[in-house]
């Protein structure tokens, strides 16, 4: 690599969001938990957002399609268009909001700046009978505003994302 090349990727590297946790399960219990559209539901989500959809059609250019609710009552609907399934270690998607028709593409229901589109990675490996779990997200061919609001964003990020792993270890046991 080059310098301007070697500058680049440390630019994007700033803006990557990365949050990791490890947990007492077996990797293909984890692997379950994050594939089947049942277990999905029971974890899946911000803290007090219960998902009332959950849909998985776990091939290249297949869905995880869900709908939660807010505290408030109101509906949230996202998908993942999976990229890369490697079984039972890697998960890369990108992550849209939606609407109920999965084929809908919505903004961000509270924050029009946020990205229209999020590369996700989950990635997943067992050691001495614990599984680290590591969720990367970058924005996704975005536009100035959406990358600044991106990075801007990762203190809500790692918050939602916490909770959302805090409950996949009380689903997990």
């Amino acid at each position: 690599m080059n310098e301007a090349t070697n500058a680049k990727t440390d630019a994007a590297a700033a803006f990557v969001f990365r949050i990791e946790r490890e947990f007492k399960t077996s990797l293909t219990a984890m692997w379950d938990a994050w594939t089947d559209p049942e277990q999905m539901a029971q974890w899946f989500g911000p803290k007090g957002c219960p998902v009332f959809h959950s849909t998985i059609d776990l091939r290249p250019d297949g869905l995880f399609h869900y709908g939660m609710r807010t505290p408030d009552g109101d509906e949230m609907w996202g998908k993942w268009l999976y990229k890369e399934i490697d079984r039972p270690h890697k998960l890369v998607s990108i992550v849209s909001f939606s609407g109920a028709d999965s084929r809908e593409l919505t903004r961000h229901p509270w924050d029009p700046d946020w990205p229209l589109y999020v590369h996700s990675t989950v990635t997943f490996s067992e050691n001495n009978g614990m599984v680290k779990v590591l969720v990367e997200w970058l924005a996704y061919e975005p536009t100035a505003a959406e990358r600044e609001r991106f990075a801007a964003g990762q203190p809500d990020m790692n918050e939602g994302w916490g909770g959302t792993l805090d409950q996949l270890q009380e689903f997990l046991g």
